[in-house]
Order: structure tokens, then C-alpha cells, then sequence
């Protein structure tokens, strides 16, 4: 069965391969904020070019006993050309606050995702590569470098619902488990222009050992086309699943940052004289 979903997931990236050329439009700038949160599974939908974008949440959870906080849970994504994003998972805290468990900071992890999307608005598509370096608490994050590979994928299924899910190969070559396949499932229905909600299945299926399979359910609302606020509620499905989580969330979007930058380069005669109008 586990070489039956590693042969799914291996195909699944080939087509993605296949379908690179087929991008027609990306993310715009006066387009809403996208976000990869609070669910599992990421938007396949890329930021803007020149936008840089942060999520952050804070989640407590029970886990074989232990009541657990971690947090930020930040990842900063920033967008580099048409269609392409570079992104970077920020170590975030986790603490063991009653029970036996590790704390300690997790790796940080950089990435790139480029955004297929084969039918943009009805089948979006994207790629994203990436690896966790050996920067956090081994027991917290374990051993080694972790490259991993990720497909999320969205389908318009009309009058505001839409079926999500994300496939994601995770190698630890340092680790006693040396591959885990991650596969999620959601139904998404946007309840109002700015309000969304969604169920979700998440399964962790390691090349040794035991299934981790999970539901995580939720709700976001943006504040404006800049800003999102969420929050996620789930429980476990087996033993070696979390018995429960909750965990709130804030994201914002800076527009035009490379843009300005790239003017100010362009044009420092111009900048100068604007820059000393400010006296100390």
C-alpha cells in the first residue's frame, strides 16, 4: 500500500513537470491574500511578484499526554517573478508544559514553489521544493538535513466550494523513519466575500512505523485584501495522532516591496533630495 501511494506521489510530480509551461496568469497585486494556513494544506496559489507575505499562528495541543504550546509558527513568503515565490519556514518555540516531551526550537526551513496551475481559477496547481536544515532541537525536529517535495492542488467546484488537498514527500535521510508521505483532503466553501471555512483530513503514512492520520477543521476572515485572521480546531484519528489541537493565526501583505526597492537602485538622484526632507 505505502509503494501504491509513493508511485501516486512520484506521478503526481511528473505531472507537474509536464504541465510547467502551462501557467497562463499568476497572483496580481490587487488580488486578495492567499495564504498557506490554517490548514495543512497549502494554497497552490503563489504571492504577488515583489509582495512579501508573513502567517503566524500559536497552537496548543495534547499529545501522547503532554499539553504542548509551540509558536510563532511563521513563514515568510516573497514573490520573486510571475508565478514563483521563494519561502522560509522561521524556527518556531515548542514547549512541554505538563508531561514528558521535548522544547526547543524547530529547524528553519527555505523553499521555492512555483505555481502550474494547468486551468488558473478552476485547477490550480503548483510545485514546491524545499528542505529543513539542522538549525533546531533534535528531539524537537529531528536529525540531519530534510528535503522535502509538495503538490497543492485546488478545484473550483462552483457556487463557492472548492476541493483542496496537497500530496508531500518528506525525507530524513539521518532518521530511523527515512520517508514519510503526506497526503490531505479539504472541503472549502467560502461563506461570504471575506469569510471561509473548511474541513480537512490529514494523513502521515512513515515508511516505518505507524500511521498518523488527523481531521482539523476552521474558519478565516480577512480583515481587508492585506490582512487574514483564522483559527483551527482538530483531534487525532489514531493513537500516534494528537488526541486534540487549537490554534489562532494573523497573516499580512506588503505590496510592491521589490518594485520600491528596485526604483529607489534605479533612480538614486531622484531619491536623495526626497529622502532630506526629513531634518533631525
Amino acid at each position: 500500500m505505502r509503494m501504491l501511494r509513493l508511485a501516486a506521489f512520484v506521478a503526481t510530480s511528473l505531472t507537474c513537470v509536464e504541465s510547467f509551461a502551462a501557467a497562463a496568469e499568476c497572483t496580481q497585486p490587487d488580488a486578495p491574500i492567499e495564504t498557506d494556513r490554517p490548514d495543512v494544506t497549502n494554497s497552490p496559489i503563489v504571492v504577488p511578484a515583489g509582495s512579501l507575505q508573513s502567517e503566524n499562528g500559536i497552537d496548543t495541543s495534547r499529545d501522547h499526554g503532554a499539553d504542548i504550546l509551540n509558536g510563532t509558527n511563521s513563514r515568510w513568503r516573497l514573490g520573486i517573478a510571475p508565478c514563483l515565490e521563494v519561502l522560509v519556514d522561521v524556527p518556531n518555540y515548542v514547549a512541554t508544559l505538563r508531561g514528558v516531551g521535548p522544547s526547543g526550537f524547530g529547524d528553519v526551513a527555505p523553499a521555492v514553489k512555483w505555481q502550474i496551475s494547468p486551468l488558473p481559477g478552476k485547477f490550480d496547481l503548483s510545485l514546491t521544493v524545499g528542505a529543513a536544515l539542522p538549525t533546531g532541537a533534535t528531539g524537537v525536529a529531528g536529525p540531519g538535513v530534510q528535503p522535502y517535495v509538495q503538490v497543492p492542488w485546488s478545484i473550483d467546484l462552483g457556487a463557492d466550494w472548492a476541493l483542496n488537498g496537497m500530496e508531500t514527500g518528506f525525507f530524513a535521510p539521518s532518521s530511523d523513519r527515512k520517508f514519510i508521505f503526506q497526503s490531505t483532503l479539504v472541503i472549502e466553501k467560502d461563506i461570504t466575500k471575506r469569510l471561509f471555512a473548511f474541513v480537512e483530513y490529514v494523513g502521515n503514512f512513515p515508511s516505518d512505523g505507524g500511521d498518523n492520520q488527523f481531521i482539523n477543521s476552521g474558519a478565516g476572515y480577512l480583515i481587508d485584501d492585506r490582512q487574514q485572521i483564522d483559527f483551527h480546531v482538530g483531534f487525532g484519528l489514531d493513537r500516534n495522532a494528537p488526541s486534540y489541537f487549537f490554534g489562532l493565526g494573523y497573516s499580512f501583505r506588503i505590496d510592491g516591496v521589490l518594485q520600491q526597492r528596485d526604483h529607489a537602485s534605479m533612480h538614486p538622484l531622484e531619491a536623495t533630495p526626497r529622502l532630506n526632507l526629513v531634518t533631525k
